[in-house]
């Protein structure tokens, strides 16, 4: 049988209702919905950024379900733990993409989301806001992985020119001997590079772990001025507390990957004097638009269990932005159809978040704010 006489046949069987197994399977697998497939970390070292992106973008979802979703349709998002781990991170990606998700969304860390990538452009799935600035997953160019983030690069760079200008200029480097760390190392290189410097001092911890001793021992023997973090929350925190035990009273400055909340948890009496970068309007106040419906919008959904967050309000702009790109496809819901309608949102304001995507540019944003944190666990921003 052709190719058309195999399609008519199974169009013809699905408006009498029985329909090929392959394409049935697919249908009862996604229930009709608009499903979004994550991979996260929900437990373990990173387990807290995970938790905060998802529950941001399910405070959106929600409420547009609640007002009768695109089209008639639900979106539903089906996250699954990965722990920080790419190995599990590979068997929830073909399980998504085997029980027919729409795209991949939100995926949390660098490793993981590399170990994604592949899969994403072998099927030819959308790969939406991955919580990841590194330049791996930006190059080459593909037309299915969208960020929303600014890049590790604009962060380092924004982080190493604030400190030059104010005249420190040895500057160490701690990171996660992962594809996140090593793209955060190469980042802060080539930033310092720019200004005739180097790293006075490197030191590594492997992903998922504590064991900072090495590195403390190493990059304080270099005596600089600031150190930059690129490594997740437990492990930076770590390597602060032993620093500060260390007598170290420099600055240490972290990437917004570092999970901003997460990190102050971890350091009760040691924040003073950290600086993190931070890629998402200022979360805990109505003081941009897109804030103030974050916020309302928490509340209504999560209501007692709603905590502001920079990485929930990254899943909330994440999640307003692929619905504005539904909304627009909606009579082409289709991958091409959406992929089409985010290329179409060039200088889209969210509030106070502008998303400028293109046909060859799909790298939302690239606004880097700096922000500090008090002894008392707050930002000042």
């Amino acid at each position: 049988m052709k190719r058309r006489q195999i399609l008519r046949a199974a169009y013809g069987m699905a408006a009498y209702g029985v329909l090929p197994a392959a394409i049935a399977s697919t249908q009862t697998k996604t229930n009709g919905n608009i499903v979004l497939g994550q991979s996260a970390a929900l437990t373990g070292p990173a387990g807290e950024l995970g938790v905060q992106f998802r529950d941001g973008a399910l405070c959106h979802f929600e409420s547009i379900n609640a007002r009768g979703g695109i089209s008639g349709r639900k979106i539903e998002l089906r996250t699954l733990d990965d722990g920080y781990d790419p190995e599990r991170c590979t068997a929830n990606t073909r399980r998504l993409i085997d029980e027919g998700v729409f795209a991949l969304f939100g995926y949390v860390g660098t490793a993981t989301s590399m170990a994604a990538l592949r899969y994403a452009n072998e099927s030819q799935k959308l790969f939406f806001a991955p919580f990841s600035g590194s330049e791996a997953l930006r190059i080459p160019f593909s037309r299915y992985v969208f960020h929303i983030r600014a890049s590790y690069v604009d962060e380092t760079t924004a982080i190493v020119n604030h400190l030059t200008t104010v005249g420190i200029k040895r500057i160490a480097v701690f990171y996660q001997n992962d594809s996140e760390g090593k793209a955060g190392l190469l980042g802060v290189g080539r930033a310092l590079k720019l200004r005739y410097l180097s790293p006075t001092g490197i030191g590594k911890v492997e992903r998922n772990s504590d064991d900072v001793e090495a590195a403390v021992r190493s990059i304080l023997e270099s005596k600089p001025d600031a150190i930059v973090q690129i490594a997740a929350y437990h492990s930076c925190a770590a390597f602060i507390r032993a620093a500060r035990k260390a007598g170290y009273q420099g600055m240490f400055c972290d990437l917004s990957s570092v999970g901003t909340q997460s990190l102050i948890r971890e350091l009760p009496e040691a924040s003073r004097g950290v600086m993190v970068s931070q890629v998402m309007p200022y979360p805990f106040a109505a003081t941009t638009p897109i804030a103030k419906e974050y916020l309302a919008t928490g509340k209504a959904v999560l209501k007692e269990k709603f905590e502001p967050s920079y990485s929930s309000i990254e899943g909330y702009v994440a999640a307003r932005t692929i619905v504005e790109a539904m909304r627009k496809a909606a009579e082409n819901l289709s991958q091409a159809g959406v992929i089409a309608a985010l290329e179409s949102l060039a200088d889209f304001d969210l509030g106070g978040f502008n998303v400028s995507f293109g046909p060859k540019r799909h790298s939302a944003s690239r606004m880097v704010d700096l922000t500090l944190l008090t002894s008392e666990g707050k930002i000042r921003h």
